[in-house]
């Protein structure tokens, strides 16, 4: 078996347990950020999201171990680097967050994608209630802040994933605003594949369209040709039977 084939069969076989594992992070952050549990408590959830996070990070090495051509792979997967890897400097320790949702949308968007208002709503909820989470996290106890509490969250997140940003609310911290920066990005991301899903369907439609009608135009050809040959056979015949009359004569 290929490299090639090795790293697909693990993507394959990983995406859905990568998945689950991102849940259960999502899970344990949320109870972090809205339950804001005792220092016992937040430490230990601390604890267990670095190990889930170790998951990720695994499953980075072992694709880039896997794949056929490692440089070529390396240099075309710098974003999955840096997701994976900035992390570890605490400032930027909420960029976690984005493995869950590019694992999230590995494991169930080629699987939804065809169908692009499921797609959609997933996504921008997943995207929506992730940015809800880091920016509540990080604005909630800096001075100034305005975004306080869970709800002010969520409306500052759909302002800012669709772009209308109405300036009521809006992050005070670097962290925050970096967090707004990704969000807006999110959101164009999201409207761009919705757009190449809807004109990929178009095209495909209108190519099927195409080959139907040069079928049916191709047989219409055929019939034709078939009644020429078939009044050509007549015709020969009639001359045949002409010229046999006049030979009698």
């Amino acid at each position: 078996m290929g490299s090639a084939e090795r790293l697909q069969r693990w993507e394959s076989r990983s995406e859905w347990v990568l998945a689950a594992v991102a849940v259960v992070f999502l899970v344990a952050y949320s109870v972090q950020v809205l339950a804001s549990p005792d220092r016992a408590v937040y430490d230990m959830l601390n604890v267990v999201m670095s190990a889930l996070y170790l998951t990720f990070v695994v499953d980075y090495i072992v694709r880039l171990t896997l794949a056929p051509r490692r440089t070529r792979w390396f240099f075309r997967h710098l974003l999955d680097l840096a997701i994976v890897a900035l992390p570890f400097l605490r400032p930027l320790r909420l960029l976690r967050l984005l493995v869950l949702v590019k694992v999230m949308h590995r494991a169930g968007g080629d699987a939804i994608r065809g169908r692009v208002a499921v797609y959609t709503a997933c996504s921008a909820t997943l995207l929506v209630y992730v940015a809800s989470l880091a920016i509540l996290e990080t604005e909630r106890s800096a001075p100034g802040a305005t975004l306080t509490n869970f709800g002010n969250a969520v409306w500052w997140s759909i302002t800012t994933i669709t772009t209308v940003g109405y300036g009521d609310m809006y992050p005070v911290t670097v962290t925050g605003r970096v967090i707004a920066v990704m969000l807006m990005f999110g959101g164009i991301s999201l409207i761009g594949v919705i757009t190449a899903t809807v004109a990929s369907w178009i095209v495909e439609r209108v190519s099927e369209e195409d080959s139907a009608n040069r079928a049916a135009t191709a047989a219409q050809i055929e019939d034709l040709r078939d009644e020429i040959r078939q009044l050509t056979t007549d015709l020969s015949v009639r001359d045949s039977d002409r010229q046999e009359a006049w030979s009698h004569r």
